[in-house]
């Protein structure tokens, strides 16, 4: 009987990407929560700028922002959208992203119900296309370039309604996920 050979080990790539990005590449995920114990993740060149393990996601909008230039991060912050009055603050925390930064945004349980028309109107002016379509417990992801753009073939947004037929979990829509690699060269 011949030995059968055993395959490798898969490497681990950045932000648990299947392949590798390119050298000059910037590698990204972005996981919204799902049901009550999946929280949302924010992955940034394998580091895990929002998340459980961190203790820096929270029900709401989950918003990190991370220098383009430098690749490091600038600040993180969680607004619950469905207690207290945290439209203002979040509109204020996304306007004081400095230019040439990227803004990486996800929704754990709800980001919608008292989401008001200036915080809509601050992410719909990074990109936005979903933000206005957002409803209660709605998973979305969203991925942003201020003061420069981004290039067109990287998917920037993702939605996933509430919706009691389909639903992965009781009451709750699945998680939802973009990754993917952004130059560093982008003027």
């Amino acid at each position: 009987m011949r030995p059968v050979a055993a395959a490798p080990a898969p490497r681990r790539q950045k932000c648990d990407h299947w392949t590798a990005c390119p050298t000059n590449s910037y590698a990204y995920r972005l996981l919204s929560g799902g049901g009550r114990d999946k929280y949302a993740k924010i992955c940034f060149e394998d580091e895990l700028l929002i998340g459980e393990k961190t203790g820096s996601v929270a029900r709401g909008i989950n918003i990190a922002i991370v220098d383009y230039i430098t690749g490091k991060p600038i600040a993180t912050q969680y607004f619950d959208m469905y207690e207290g009055d945290n439209s203002g603050p979040m509109m204020k925390f996304i306007q004081s992203a400095p230019s040439r930064s990227l803004l990486f945004m996800v929704t754990h349980d709800d980001g919608s119900t008292r989401l008001k028309a200036g915080a809509k109107d601050a992410i719909q002016a990074l990109g936005s296309k979903e933000i206005r379509n957002m409803k209660f417990r709605s998973s979305w992801v969203f991925l942003a370039a201020k003061g420069f753009e981004l290039p067109s073939g990287i998917q920037r947004e993702k939605i996933n309604h509430f919706d009691n037929s389909r639903n992965r979990y009781a009451g709750w829509p699945a998680e939802i996920q973009i990754e993917g690699c952004i130059p560093k060269d982008l003027r």
